[in-house]
């Protein structure tokens, strides 16, 4: 499994309640990604950030989700181009349905 951190600057001004709007306008497409198995909206007022952390299956799947057309979108959604990290996720704990998994090697 790949974590992607994907940030971004978002325009000067814009309220919490418009950034909420647009993720949710987005989070149905996430939703029913193939390939994604959680993604994280981020918002950051204090810095004028917003992102996503993503959970991968593999990297490829995040390139290929996040490749020319998902950054050209960020561009014009929000006016800046996206920055993306990426950390291998050899464990996930999920004290919410109370699970843990690993990656195969």
């Amino acid at each position: 499994m790949i974590t992607e951190i994907v940030t971004f600057k978002l325009p000067v001004g814009i309220s919490r309640e418009e950034v909420v709007a647009r993720f949710r306008a987005s989070a149905s497409r996430w939703r029913d990604n193939p390939d994604l198995i959680r993604k994280n909206y981020l918002y950051d007022a204090a810095t004028g950030t917003g992102g996503g952390v993503y959970l991968w299956r593999d990297r490829a799947s995040a390139e290929r989700w996040h490749g020319a057309e998902f950054r050209r979108k960020i561009a014009e959604t929000y006016g800046a181009e996206p920055e993306f990290r990426y950390f291998e996720t050899p464990i996930v704990v999920d004290a919410a349905a109370y699970a843990i998994a690993e990656a195969a090697e």
